[in-house]
């Protein structure tokens, strides 16, 4: 499946406590279709957001649905699940969503999977005297609270829009690793890095990927503060805002599995090929 990868297999400190993000966004149901067939998770929470079609998942504890526009899911993996999520694409064949990886500290690596599936109906949106509207999908926010709970970082994940060429500035909490992804519009943000260009990652060779311009799907990572400001350019801009508390524990991972060290990895290998990995 074509994907964009913001950021994920690499040094985990900067975005502790997140490992990974992808942007699914096609038109083009071929280089969607595919999606991510049956594969295991141990030791992280996956958090997929869908925009646009469809994806419907299963998983090696018979639990199954859907996903449609605005809806979220949260599953933690925890001891260990085998799952797939398969994508589909609205009328117009468009498939658009984000996944998000959490990290597990090792107090709760083994614990009991769970879903958390999320009607966008449940989101809370809040609207500013400025058009500045925000959906909550977790944490809290200008006192509405997302419906997500029990995550073990602690995040808050918002959906932001701020309208044409207007200035916001946003809380965020001083303790926390934070990011935004641009996925609508353009803007500049203060005191923050500079957006990076991502791969465009369809089979993980990254050899082969190549980059796009940084105003696309550009990702901006933030340094330790008590706020952000965005200034919207002449088409507003819609980004998310995610941050959370960083666990600062070790991270030994090898593909869908993160725990915290070399040995804790290769069991749960030996116990996925001898099928004993479904507690």
């Amino acid at each position: 499946m074509k994907l964009h990868r913001g950021f994920g297999f690499g040094d985990t400190s900067e975005f502790d406590p997140f490992l990974l993000f992808d942007d699914f966004r096609n038109d083009r149901p071929q280089d969607y279709l595919r999606g991510f067939p049956w594969h295991p998770h141990r030791g992280i929470e996956t958090i997929t957001y869908v925009l646009a079609g469809s994806v419907d998942h299963g998983d090696s504890l018979g639990n199954e649905g859907s996903l449609g526009a605005g809806d979220v899911q949260w599953m933690t993996a925890g001891s260990g699940i085998i799952h797939q999520e398969m994508p589909h694409g609205d009328v117009q064949g468009r498939m658009h969503g984000f996944q998000l990886w959490a990290n597990l500290p090792a107090s709760l690596k083994m614990t009991a999977p769970r879903y958390q599936d999320v009607a966008a109906v449940e989101i809370p949106t809040v609207t500013d005297d400025d058009g500045t509207h925000v959906r909550v999908v977790c944490g809290e926010f200008w006192g509405r609270r997302g419906p997500v709970e029990g995550i073990a970082a602690d995040p808050q994940y918002l959906d932001v829009w701020v309208p044409p060429n207007h200035r916001k500035t946003l809380p965020v909490e001083v303790t926390r690793h934070a990011f935004a992804y641009v996925f609508e519009g353009s803007g500049t943000f203060r005191d923050a890095s500079g957006p990076r260009p991502l791969k465009v990652d369809d089979t993980g060779d990254v050899d082969n990927a190549v980059y796009n311009d940084a105003r696309d799907r550009s990702l901006v990572l933030f340094d330790r503060g008590d706020q952000v400001t965005v200034q919207a350019g002449e088409q507003g801009i819609r980004f998310l805002l995610v941050s959370g508390r960083p666990i600062e524990e070790p991270v030994a991972w090898y593909g869908p599995i993160v725990m915290n060290t070399e040995a804790e990895l290769r069991q749960a290998f030996q116990e996925f090929r001898n099928g004993t990995f479904i507690k």
